[in-house]
């Protein structure tokens, strides 16, 4: 079974930045869909950014964090990242990467492999 290892996570104040990685245990990572997820308190899990496969790595984000996020791959390293910049307080939440998710009429659908998520924590 994959292992998906997120971190970078940490407090950091408004406007702040950080960012998430997630490395893979995939050896053919290059092929997969990946996404990041975020689940704040109370509140369900919430797709963030996705970036497909292949030579295209199309993107896309979340309205709450477009422009300030950006979702990046290194297919060399097996590695997932999330720069995220300007953070809000509203961002404070457990970060989730996910391998392997499809896209049907442009929505991504996350598939089972999950990792085991990245506290970040944003002070106002």
């Amino acid at each position: 079974q994959v292992q998906l290892v997120e971190s970078g996570g940490g407090l950091v104040q408004s406007g702040g930045s950080l960012r998430l990685s997630c490395a893979t245990s995939e050896t053919i990572f290059s092929i997969y869909t990946m996404a990041w997820y975020r689940q704040a308190p109370e509140k369900q899990r919430e797709l963030v950014a996705r970036i497909t496969s292949g030579d295209s790595d199309s993107t896309n984000y979340a309205d709450s964090v477009k422009g300030r996020f950006i979702i990046s791959r290194d297919n060399a390293k097996n590695t997932l990242y999330l720069q995220m910049n300007s953070l809000k307080p509203d961002d404070t939440a457990v970060y989730y990467c996910n391998q392997g998710g499809r896209i049907e009429n442009r929505r991504y659908l996350p598939s089972d492999s999950w990792g085991q998520g990245t506290q970040v924590t944003i002070s106002s």
